[in-house]
């Protein structure tokens, strides 16, 4: 076997390799939340709340279709690679950008949050792939059809409808606590006046007077931690609106919240034991607004929106 063959075997084989690890990497953005990733895009100022969604589903389009033409082998020299690198380098200095605004911090979001890397990591990975890249680049050239233009546009279509599809954007939430009871007064003395109060901390926030969003989240819920990253972002873009956790689990797991979701600039008090069931129940997060101790409205992590606060907080009225 000659020296030109292997060069291509093994071109072939890195290609197809870099495809698996660029479709794994949309994937692991879309499934099971794509939130995390979406947040992102909100933190480092690329797009807010209702563009956010838009921009990551079509990258992760881009991260599939780069994807199946690096396993396809497709015109690697003269479009693949390049895309590839090109779309590399986007990635490398976004993640720049996230260090410089949010530090080397939590997750980056390459593997969604299956797999968890620092911006660090992340830009250490893509650099690898460029290299990998260059290694095909130099010793295979790829094949290319007759209708180049039909079929990518085709392939790229394609990608970028499945992702809308299997987790497709609804901007009109419905919570499922909506047909639950509000218009009453949430139980506040369970925090102000605890029988134990080697369980409950008393909140550093006065409650029970003037306009509150409160959160009751577990340590080690799944749902809570995507709820606090979003908090956490809703927080730092307007840092005056008053949002208050009551958080529940081993105090030592507090470092491990806060260093994945960084929401610490946001304040809190722990409530152990049966009162945390009483005003949270079973379904966390539990989410609160509170106007002078009464429950006027109830909201999923899903359902969040900085924009709808703001207006409840200036006007009163809720959606």
């Amino acid at each position: 076997m000659n020296s030109t063959l292997i060069k291509k075997i093994l071109a072939i084989l890195i290609s197809a390799g870099l495809g698996l690890i660029f479709i794994y990497s949309g994937y692991t953005k879309l499934l099971p939340v794509i939130e995390t990733f979406e947040f992102t895009f909100v933190d480092i100022g690329i797009g807010n709340w209702y563009t956010a969604p838009v921009i990551a589903r079509l990258l992760i389009g881009l991260e599939f279709f780069v994807g199946l033409l690096l396993i396809l082998n497709y015109n690697l020299k003269k479009f693949t690679l390049p895309l590839t690198i090109g779309l590399l380098a986007f990635f490398i200095i976004y993640l720049i950008i996230q260090i410089m605004v949010s530090g080397n911090e939590g997750n980056c979001g390459c593997f969604g949050e299956h797999h968890k890397m620092t911006p660090l990591q992340a830009i250490i990975k893509n650099v690898i792939m460029i290299a990998l890249s260059l290694v095909v680049y130099f010793f295979y050239e790829g094949w290319k059809i007759k209708f180049n233009k039909l079929f990518l546009s085709f392939i790229f279509l394609t990608c970028a409808t499945v992702t809308m599809m299997i987790n497709p954007i609804d901007y009109s939430y419905t919570s499922n606590n909506m047909e639950e009871k509000i218009n009453y007064p949430l139980e506040l003395n369970l925090l102000y006046q605890p029988e134990d109060t080697s369980k409950v901390e008393i909140p550093k926030v006065e409650l029970r007077k003037g306009k509150h969003v409160l959160a009751f989240m577990s340590l080690t819920c799944a749902h809570c931690r995507i709820a606090g990253k979003k908090f956490r972002l809703i927080k730092k873009n307007n840092p005056e609106l008053p949002i208050y956790f009551v958080l529940n689990g081993d105090k030592p797991k507090l470092k491990e919240f806060h260093d994945d979701t960084n929401s610490d600039n946001i304040p809190y008090s722990f409530c152990l034991g049966k009162s945390f069931i009483q005003l949270a129940s079973a379904h966390l997060p539990r989410i609160y607004y509170l106007d002078n101790g009464i429950v006027v409205k109830k909201v999923d992590y899903f359902e969040l929106n900085q924009y709808h606060i703001e207006e409840w907080i200036k006007s009163g009225k809720v959606d």
